[in-house]
């Protein structure tokens, strides 16, 4: 079992900048592979970042791609996802998952990091609020 929280989100203004913190309850979190995710209100959940369990693979939305940095930091248990250049079409709830993934499991990050639905576990998320 692992807990999620989301810390971080808030009100800028089109072009700042903010850090999302996850931070996770577990033994095991660098086990887990991670997730941002997005929703805005009446459309579907989009998928932004994702981090391998050892932080060495990572996974970028095209829509993010160079202004978002996902990191983590196993040994607090903690997940981040900065954000630059920031737009007002990035105004969404955001979330973090996680997933255990057998170490064996060579491709998951490659074909299943982009999908919620592999996801076994999810925070209550964070707004962001961008400004024009």
């Amino acid at each position: 079992q692992v807990q999620l929280v989301e810390s971080g989100g808030g009100l800028v203004q089109a072009g700042g900048s903010l850090r999302l913190s996850c931070a996770a309850s577990g033994r095991t979190f660098s086990s887990y592979a991670m997730g941002w995710f997005r929703q805005a209100p009446g459309k579907e959940r989009e998928f932004v970042a994702a981090i391998s369990w050892s932080g060495g693979s990572t996974y970028y939305a095209d829509s993010v791609k160079g202004r978002f940095t996902i990191s983590r930091d196993n040994a607090k248990n903690t997940v981040y996802l900065q954000m630059n250049s920031l737009k007002p079409e990035d105004a969404a709830l955001y979330y973090c998952a996680a997933e255990w993934v057998d170490p064996r499991a060579l491709n998951w990050m490659t074909a299943s990091s982009r999908c919620p639905q592999e996801y076994a576990y999810w925070g209550q998320g964070t707004q962001v609020t961008v400004s024009s």
